[in-house]
């Protein structure tokens, strides 16, 4: 198995309207993208100052099925036209399970 984890940080003006879009979009790819074997999405508790917004993991059978995944022009349209928006900054890891 191999995980791809995201972090997403909002603009100050982000709306919540748009912040539930992404989440809405995002929510659509493992119905789109067959090699996505697992695939969470969590908004940040706010319990602590300087965390992240969003956060995504996704589980794949290996690292070709996240390449997939990655390059899949489904997933890039949602980066370009509800993420990139309200994006002010951005983590993530990819790793073996």
């Amino acid at each position: 198995m191999f995980r791809h984890i995201v972090l997403l940080a909002w603009t100050a003006d982000a709306t919540a309207e748009q912040r539930a879009e992404v989440v809405a979009q995002l929510s659509k790819l493992p119905g789109a993208i067959p090699e996505i074997r697992r695939y969470e999405i969590g908004e940040d508790a706010g319990l602590n100052a300087g965390n992240h917004s969003l956060g995504v993991v996704a589980d794949f059978d290996d690292v070709d099925g996240y390449l997939v995944y990655r390059d899949h022009p489904v997933h890039l349209a949602v980066i370009e036209e509800y993420i990139k928006p309200i994006l002010a900054g951005r983590a993530a890891v990819q790793h073996e399970l």
